[in-house]
């Protein structure tokens, strides 16, 4: 079964930054993207950035966290990795990990995102 756990959300300084790891679990997860997505208090989910499986590793970012976050993964570990910089209060979220249904970035739509981890808070505050 497939699984992937969120971890490394907490509670960070404005301007600190924060490395947020998924571990993916029970079929491979090299052929598929993998996207970031976070919701706010009182906010609807949003995307914040996506990367493609395959050999690519394309990656794209919401406008609000553009030039701050930076999403990589190692297939080889089966981990995908959101590090944040800057971090800002409205950055302040739940953090979610899921993986697509095909191997591209096409966009936010969670209905382009299968499978879903359990969410990990990061709270930005002084």
């Amino acid at each position: 079964q497939l699984q992937l756990v969120e971890s490394g959300g907490g509670l960070v300084q404005p301007g600190g930054s924060r490395r947020l790891s998924c571990a993916v679990s029970g079929v491979t997860m090299d052929f598929y993207a993998i996207g970031w997505f976070r919701q706010g208090p009182g906010k609807e989910r949003e995307g914040v950035s996506c990367i493609s499986g395959g050999s690519g590793g394309r990656s794209n970012y919401a406008d609000s966290v553009k030039g701050r976050f930076t999403i990589s993964r190692d297939n080889a570990k089966k981990m995908v990795y959101l590090q944040m910089n800057n971090l800002k209060p409205e950055d302040t979220a739940v953090y979610y990990c899921a993986r697509g249904w095909s191997v591209y970035c096409s966009g936010y739509d969670t209905q382009q995102f299968g499978y879903w981890g359990q969410g990990t808070q990061v709270t930005v505050s002084s």
